[in-house]
């Protein structure tokens, strides 16, 4: 699993036909009234790289295994759902375990009838920002009553809990959501444990019409003033388009079609991109003669953690990694090649994954 990300939004802002598009299904029911998703839908999706692509040609490998990214569309939130309104509230609980949250904004005019009246991003980012937060407010305030309990039995573990829960039911209720909190070393696995939806990271996506896919318009720009200022993600997409896109099922066609309205890539590559950049992931490769695969490891792991991606075997047992950059591998035309230039190297438990890295573990159980 590359990463995978709660879709968050209002309702009619495009979030359910955004959904169908990336994952190329009509699991949701994209329609022009609100809360048309009454159950969580969760797609996956492969995640384009043409390093993948070339690594399999050069080993020949009979199989190409994309990491994958998984989407969470819940029903559109409304102001009041963290106290019953509307349907999102009981779908809260679905996102709760993704690594992000993203939030589509509404960025158009459009013929669907806006929840709100009228077309205002930012009202709507603060909309849902809000019922996310009293959400996170709500669920903190229970889990301290649980932990006070345990806590005078002498439970340690609720103690370490009520210390983490304290500062962050107190920035709650001031409004700051749980990203912002200065959490110490020792008490981040507590605080994780909380599973706030506020503490993940956000990445906005701007829904703009087919003619601003590939500028923007004045609303974008708001959003991306936003999301600087906040240190969120932000991309621009245009739903329709998207829509448009997954129904063509030749790459060549597809292509020239993004390229006629000014587009490089599809809403799903600008998507993930952003999101590794958010969550700060790497890419790493394994590749043989049965299979090239892609694996996915947050910045800073080390070759026994990346080992442990694959199998928790291969991190219990690590002995080394036998490493070669994937510019060497595709320079010199293989690993054969590589190995005999020098380019494969032996690192230990302490060597840290770089992007792209092509790894054979050796370990012992």
């Amino acid at each position: 699993m590359g990463f995978n990300c709660g879709i968050v939004g209002l309702p009619n802002v495009g979030k359910s036909t955004l959904f169908n598009a990336l994952t190329q299904t009509q699991a949701a029911e994209a329609a022009n009234y609100p809360f048309c998703t009454i159950e969580p839908n969760v797609g996956r999706v492969a995640v384009p790289d043409p390093r993948l692509e070339e690594l399999a040609r050069l080993a020949k490998s009979a199989k190409t295994v994309h990491t994958q990214l998984e989407f969470v569309d819940i029903a559109g939130l409304v102001a009041g759902a963290s106290k019953g309104e509307g349907l999102g509230n009981q779908f809260l609980a679905n996102i709760r375990e993704t690594d992000a949250i993203v939030q589509v904004l509404r960025c158009f005019a459009g013929e669907a009838t806006h929840v709100a009246g009228s077309v205002d991003p930012i009202r709507d980012a603060e909309t849902v920002e809000t019922e996310l937060l009293l959400a996170d407010l709500e669920s903190c305030e229970r889990q301290r009553e649980a932990a006070v309990k345990r806590a005078k039995g002498g439970d340690k573990e609720a103690k370490e809990r009520l210390a983490v829960l304290e500062p962050t039911l107190a920035a709650l209720s001031e409004g700051q959501p749980a990203r912002k909190l200065s959490v110490p070393p020792e008490l981040r696995g507590a605080f994780a444990q909380l599973q706030l939806l506020t503490a993940k990271p956000v990445l906005y996506v701007a829904n703009v019409e087919e003619e601003a896919a590939a500028t923007g318009n004045a609303e974008a720009e708001r959003v991306r003033q936003r999301a600087e200022a906040e240190g969120a993600g932000f991309v621009i997409v245009s739903a329709a388009i998207e829509a448009e896109v997954a129904g063509l099922t030749d790459a060549e066609e597809r292509q020239e079609f993004l390229e006629s309205l000014g587009l490089e890539t599809t809403g799903l590559t600008r998507v993930i991109r952003a999101g590794y950049a958010l969550l700060d992931l790497l890419t790493f490769f394994t590749v043989g003669p049965k299979e090239a695969r892609a694996w996915t490891v947050r910045r800073g792991a080390t070759a026994p953690e990346a080992a442990g991606v694959i199998h928790s075997d291969f991190q219990r047992g690590f002995i080394r990694a036998e490493t070669i950059a994937y510019a060497d591998y595709v320079a010199l035309g293989g690993e054969a090649a590589a190995k005999e230039a020098g380019k494969m190297r032996a690192e230990g438990k302490d060597y840290l994954v770089q992007d792209g890295d092509v790894f054979h573990f050796r370990f012992n159980v």
